[in-house]
């Protein structure tokens, strides 16, 4: 299988997904996101602009058509603002085969005005170590039924709430 992961390139998850015979393509989603938009002006404003959206998918998400198995996205998908996520969701769909699975993490406390980032490292099958990064503003607080929306042209979404304060969202295409 074929499997990408916003995380990044890490040892451990790198490990994890080869040992299965599977190959991995990581790709920090997050620091692409603060490289496009985090220059000059507001970083959610500079998400509509279509010259940086456009050098945002040419490093982030420029993939043939259903080439891939999954999908590691983490709470990477919380920081685009509603026009780009859209997008970003719909080439997700584009890049994942019929039958695919994506993982995604949305923070689950509402009036939250800042969050922690987290760097996602797969352990074991069992263990997904969370180091935080930094803090940022959310571009958006999403509930189940957002998150029912936002991935709507998907066969199904499932919703688990961990003991971090995350909403851990499974996918299938």
């Amino acid at each position: 299988m074929a499997i990408l992961d916003f995380a990044g390139v890490n040892q451990a998850t790198v490990g994890f997904i080869t040992d299965y015979g599977h190959r991995i393509y990581s790709d920090d989603f997050v620091r692409q996101m603060d490289e496009c938009f985090g220059g000059a002006g507001d970083f959610f404003a500079n998400q509509t602009n279509p010259l940086l959206t456009s050098r945002f998918f040419a490093n982030t998400l420029d993939f043939d058509d259903e080439s891939f198995d999954g999908a590691l996205v983490w709470d990477a998908l919380q920081f685009l603002s509603a026009p780009l996520l859209q997008t970003v969701v719909a080439k997700l769909h584009r890049v994942l085969r019929p039958g695919a699975s994506l993982l995604a993490m949305f923070h689950a406390e509402e009036r939250i005005l800042e969050m922690p980032t987290f760097s996602y490292r797969i352990h074991d099958h069992r263990t997904i170590q969370l180091a935080t990064r930094n803090k940022r503003k959310p571009a958006q607080i999403f509930n189940n039924r957002a998150l029912e929306k936002l991935f709507q042209d998907f066969r199904s979404v499932k919703f688990f709430l961990t003991r971090d304060h995350l909403r851990e969202v499974i996918v299938r295409r």
